[in-house]
């Protein structure tokens, strides 16, 4: 996949980016050079590669992540915070509508 010029002027226009045709030319550059990059990649057979839960796995096999023990450390406070508020309901704040 490439991008031309045009391409890269109308996205820039939905970003509401100002670009003038210089740098217009620089970006199309470097977005065409992702692109480029991200065909080679997609251009390796990677069959039969087991994903890695993190980068020197594919070194080392007894690395673990270092990961705090998923407990519950702080009590519920849920009710005193929500004392303050104007109105909740099922311990949830209800505000006033604003789209319709």
């Amino acid at each position: 996949m490439s991008l031309d010029l045009s391409d890269v002027k109308r996205l820039s226009r939905l970003a509401q980016l100002d670009l003038n045709e210089d740098q217009a030319g620089k970006t199309l550059d470097k977005l065409n050079g992702i692109f480029s990059l991200v065909e080679q990649l997609r251009a390796v057979d990677t069959s039969g590669v087991e994903p890695l839960n993190h980068p020197i796995a594919a070194h080392q096999n007894d690395v673990s992540l270092r990961l705090r023990e998923d407990a519950v450390t702080e009590p519920n406070r849920r009710e005193d915070y929500q004392k303050p508020a104007p109105a909740t309901q099922d311990g949830l704040y209800l505000v006033p509508k604003v789209i319709e």
